[in-house]
This record gives C-alpha cells, structure tokens and sequence, in this order.
C-alpha cells in the first residue's frame, strides 16, 4: 500500500514516528488487508510537494511498479491559513545569517495565530489543490493504469498556531471530491473522526482544553485513538478498492 501523505500519518502525541510504527495508521490500515505499507510524506507537504516527490524521488518510482493500491492523503496543509503567501514563507529557512533567521522565524510564528482568523491568503488556493492532483494521478496512471487510487480528504485541526481557524476546509473538500468523483476515484473523508476526536475534550474549559493527553499538544496531530480510527476508515477503502475481502485477525494475546 504506496501511501502519499504529510505530517498526520507518522506523527502522534509526542512527535514524529517510524514509517513502520505499528499505531500509525498506515501501518494500521495495511496490515487489515494483510498488505505492507509503504510510506512517503514530510511534515508540512501540500499537494505541490507531494507532485515534487513523484518526480524527483527514486524511491517513489521503486514502489509504483509493485504497488496494490496508492491512497493519497494530502492537501490538509493547502486548505490552512497562510498569512504570508507560501513562496515568501518557505523562503524564510533560506535567510542567512542565523540570528536574522531566528528572528523572521519568531516574528511570523507570533503574527500567524493573530492574522490567520483572516482566512486568506490559504497554503493552496482550492484549484491549485486539484491541479496538481490531477499531475499525480495522471503520472501514475501513465506508469500503472491498473493501480487502484484512493483519495483522502482533509481532516480538521484544533491548534492555537493557526487561531484555531479552518474556514478553507469545506472548499478544498468540495473541490477534491467533485475531481474524485471526475475519475472515479473513492474518497475516504477524515473530517468526521478528527473533528470528533477534538471535540471530545471539555469545552468548559475553552479551545486550548482540547489538546489532550492523547493528542499531540500542536494541536494540529492525533493522539493513538485517532490513528486507529483513520486506519480502520481506509482499511474499509482499500479493501473495496483492490476487491479482497480478507480480513486479517489479531494476534493472540501472549500468554
């Protein structure tokens, strides 16, 4: 199972995890249907960055040829407030010399939660999202016409970095199912389990109470509970997908 992501399928409550980590959920996913996962994403990757890899990373093209099924899980990052137009903000890490970095740095993360209620400018405008989506599913359908592609739409937040603001959200999701749905492409929509999953917390105590002992405390990453909740969402898709009806079991419990 060739998974295409960003941050949210390897990180949990204290960070970033192994690709194999079994409580993440590709790894939670794939062994459902008694696949293997193979996982390529970094923290922060829009779609763009997910195109860049496909033609860039050698690895990539290694998995394509024995892939069962590709399940892309992006664009969470595109629909996310982007006080600063992204070609400016990505060139921050590139300003010399360290000092002045640091600094640019601080300053936009105190500006960001204060200008994000703005909803505008996003990371990606919702178009742009399903362009480039369509260059990824084009350049693997031209290698693999047969391979089954699975589409994951974006999940939700609840993190004080981004004023807790996601107006962008239901457009992006709009877009991406209209273009899903264009090709023929099965959805699984992580909206509902995150949205659940941050709302469980008290909310006598207000927004920041939600960051729980289960959740990464940014705000933005799941806890293990979630995990297995998604995986379990796109274990179902796979399985219709690729059309095996296996259902793996359990281990046995050691005695």
């Amino acid at each position: 199972m060739l998974v295409l992501s960003d941050s949210l399928a390897y990180y949990g409550p204290e960070g970033g995890l192994p690709a194999d980590d079994p409580r993440i959920w590709p790894t939670i996913a794939a062994e459902g249907v008694g696949l293997r996962s193979e996982l390529f994403g970094r923290i922060g990757w829009t779609t763009r960055d997910v195109w860049w890899a496909i033609t860039q990373d050698p690895r990539i093209w290694a998995a394509i040829p024995t892939a069962r099924v590709v399940v892309i899980a992006i664009g969470g990052m595109d629909t996310l407030p982007s006080p600063l137009p992204t070609a400016v903000r990505e060139q921050i890490r590139y300003l010399r010399p360290a000092w002045l970095r640091q600094a640019v740095r601080a300053a936009y993360g105190r500006l960001q939660p204060l200008l994000s209620p703005l909803g505008w400018p996003v990371a990606l405008p919702a178009p742009v999202t399903v362009e480039y989506l369509e260059k990824i599913r084009s350049a693997l359908a031209m290698v693999r016409p047969d391979l089954p592609i699975i589409l994951c739409l974006p999940s939700t937040h609840s993190s004080p970095y981004y004023g807790f603001v996601h107006s962008a959200r239901a457009r992006h999701t709009s877009a991406m199912r209209r273009w899903a749905a264009d090709h023929a492409l099965p959805t699984v929509d992580f909206y509902p389990v995150t949205a659940a999953h941050f709302a469980a917390e008290d909310r006598d105590a207000g927004p920041v109470a939600m960051i729980a002992a289960d959740h990464n405390p940014d705000g933005i990453h799941w806890g293990f509970a979630c995990h297995t909740a998604i995986g379990a969402l796109v274990t179902d898709a796979v399985r219709d997908a690729t059309g095996d009806d296996r259902t793996v079991s359990a281990p046995p419990t050691p005695r």
